[in-house]
């Protein structure tokens, strides 16, 4: 595979099933690359690919990614740019197939490769079973000379470990290096959320149209992060942090090919929107496969009371008693009734909106008719004899099926790992030879405390830290890091397991793990079952526990003066959030 000067250069254009259409197109015009990723896979969209397959068989995959390369596949070919996707989902066969057909149509010569065997004999009650593959069957592909590689279920990172060790030639002893473009991968994988979407320090970036990441990846592993030229958003240390926290848990980050050291990562700011990864560590992966199953978990329907103005407690009170008495009276009282009073109003408002409250019942059950009629038709018999004001955001509906998300683990010499060449050849990927179980790595000593932090004022922790979170089937995950050295030497005493349940009491009752990462000067927090069963079950209110990050960062406690001092004269210089200096 080429590379200008021994670097091969792996760009992004799509963070998930739905991301902006038009970047593929930006990726392969906006500057140079050899590869081009697009990851199209999380836990919700497997469920959603289940169910455009259980409609038409021979679907399965994501059909935008073909109509992004219906102007994408010439412009790939002109400039010599190989695509690695995992756009297959659960037909990847039936995916490389249609590119072909693409291709005769458009007239663009193009050898076309996928890999398959990550679905596994889906067992009584559930949808689909997908083992999450490594790279070595996308290299398998890269080096018989396709040109566009399709897969299933891989792991979001091999769409570039499988690149770079083609590339490179690296085997699956090469450790270090395999664990480099691992940690690479991770922060491209969501694309913009490496060029400063989703970014706590915001302020003062250019955020309308952030670009989507590059990342030019050397022999060793070692890497830098950027984005083509003139894109907007902001590749900095803070960026690059917000993405590695962003859906890991402790040090040992575990994946078929390699587990990766999140402890060994060192960031540097390597210049304006460049950021060097280097020091990554690889030890021998687990011996397992994780599998994700998705499975219909019964039935849902939502309707959200809108209450305005004065007494809103009295208000919500009324209709809950209504809305339960007229349940028990027709005895079709859902499984799980859950209800929940939002406080959006304002005293005084000046609008309505803002002088409103919301108040969200949400009921689950196995019957749909107990969700569907006998909930949406109470709330419409509520309309004349309820609460002042009375009305909701939307017509109440008839429910919808939700799903549930669970993981196991197989061996993963029982799992077939095939990689289809372009001449049909089918090729079998053998399971590494080297395997480690997979166990917590030892806690890194804290950094010394501020030895004298002096008077303290009340006030938002996100005023000197970052956070991002998101969701892990029913866990979220928090990352939380430092802005600068003072502001680590206090949070890494200060954020205990104690102190994050009191600043988020939705957490209090749950098993919450926290993890130390010096070398980000981060925290991250795993809170067991805060999602239910999952983002597809919708059970609270931020499903993917997208914005639980950015709560506690708007919690107060008392914080040191000098550290918000410091962090108001940042406050001008948005640059300076993190520091250039690598983080040691």
């Amino acid at each position: 595979m080429p590379g200008a000067a021994g670097v091969l250069r792996i760009g992004n254009a799509s963070g998930f099933y739905g991301d902006r259409f038009d970047a593929l197109r930006e990726m392969l015009t906006g500057g140079p690359l050899d590869v081009l990723t697009g990851d199209y896979l999380a836990e919700l969209t497997m469920l959603i690919l289940a169910r455009s397959r259980l409609k038409n068989p021979d679907r399965g995959y994501a059909t935008t990614f073909l109509r992004q390369l219906e102007e994408g596949l010439g412009l790939a070919h002109e400039r010599g740019v190989r695509i690695v996707t995992n756009a297959g989902g659960l037909n990847p066969a039936g995916l490389a197939t249609a590119v072909r057909e693409l291709a005769e149509k458009v007239g663009v010569p193009v050898r076309v490769a996928h890999v398959e065997g990550d679905s596994l004999p889906v067992p009584e009650g559930f949808l689909t079973a997908n083992a999450y593959l490594g790279g070595a069957g996308i290299v398998a592909c890269l080096d018989a000379g396709a040109d566009i590689v399709v897969t299933g279920r891989v792991t979001d990172a091999a769409l570039v470990t499988g690149p770079a060790a083609a590339r490179f030639g690296w085997g699956p002893d090469d450790l270090d290096a395999l664990a480099g473009a691992v940690v690479a991968g991770h922060v491209l994988e969501c694309g913009t959320q490496a060029t400063g979407g989703n970014y706590a320090f915001f302020r003062g970036h250019d955020l309308r149209r952030p670009g989507f990441p590059v990342a030019e990846i050397h022999a060793d592993g070692s890497s830098v992060i950027t984005k083509h030229d003139g894109t907007g958003g902001v590749v900095d240390v803070g960026t690059v942090t917000a993405q590695l926290l962003y859906e890991t848990g402790g040090a040992r980050y575990a994946g078929p090919d390699v587990t990766a050291r999140l402890d060994t990562v060192r960031l540097d700011q390597d210049g304006p929107d460049r950021v060097r990864i280097s020091g990554v560590r690889g030890e021998a992966p687990p011996p397992t496969l994780k599998v994700g199953l998705n499975r219909l978990g019964g039935w849902r329907n939502e309707v959200v009371f809108v209450l305005t103005g004065l007494d809103i407690e009295e208000k919500a009170r009324l209709v809950r008693e209504q809305f339960t008495d007229a349940l028990d009276r027709s005895g079709t009282r859902p499984e799980e009734v859950r209800w929940e009073l939002a406080r959006t109003d304002r005293a005084d408002a000046a609008t309505e909106e803002t002088a409103s409250a919301l108040l969200r019942l949400v009921v689950r059950d196995p019957d749909p008719e107990t969700v569907g009629r006998a909930v949406s038709g109470t709330a419409i018999e509520l309309a004349l004899g309820s609460y002042p004001g009375f009305h909701v955001t939307a017509p109440p509906g008839k429910g919808a099926p939700y799903g549930v998300f669970e993981a196991r683990y197989v061996p993963a010499g029982e799992v077939p790992h095939l990689a289809v060449l372009p001449d049909g050849r089918r090729v079998t990927v053998p399971p590494p030879a080297t395997t480690r179980p997979l166990r917590d790595a030892d806690e890194p000593a804290l950094p010394a405390p501020l030895a004298d932090p002096g008077p303290t004022r009340r006030a938002p922790l996100g005023r000197i830290a970052g956070a991002r979170s998101g969701d892990k089937g029913g866990d979220a995950n928090v990352g939380v890091w430092a802005v600068d050295e003072d502001a680590w030497r206090w949070l890494a005493h200060e954020l205990t397991v104690d102190r994050f349940r009191v600043l988020l009491p939705e957490t209090a009752p749950l098993t919450v793990v926290r993890h130390v990462l010096p070398r980000l000067r981060a925290l991250n927090f795993t809170v067991h079952g805060l999602l239910g069963e999952g983002v597809a079950a919708q059970h609270r209110f931020d499903p993917q526990a997208k914005a639980v990050g950015e709560w506690l960062r708007s919690r107060h406690l008392p914080i040191p003066v000098s550290l918000l001092e410091a962090a108001r004269g940042r406050e001008s210089d948005p640059a300076a959030h993190v520091p250039p200096e690598a983080h040691a």
